[in-house]
């Protein structure tokens, strides 16, 4: 399980690293991509970018 976590949290890392490379590409304007500001802070939580992400990442490695 400890596994799956760093997966996930590296695989977030990644994503945030190259969301202003994605959203040139228009991920993270996604229907399913939330964006909103609380207490004075413009939160990001890109639902639908992951996904879509982690089906191509799925599909890069049935193929390799």
């Amino acid at each position: 399980m400890l596994r799956w976590i760093i997966v996930i949290f590296l695989a977030l890392m990644l994503i945030n690293w190259f969301s202003p490379l994605l959203q040139r590409m228009g991920f993270g304007k996604l229907p399913g991509d939330l964006r909103f500001k609380l207490f004075g802070r413009d939160w990001f939580i890109p639902l639908t970018t992951t996904i879509l992400l982690s089906l191509l990442a799925g599909a890069i490695s049935k193929l390799v």
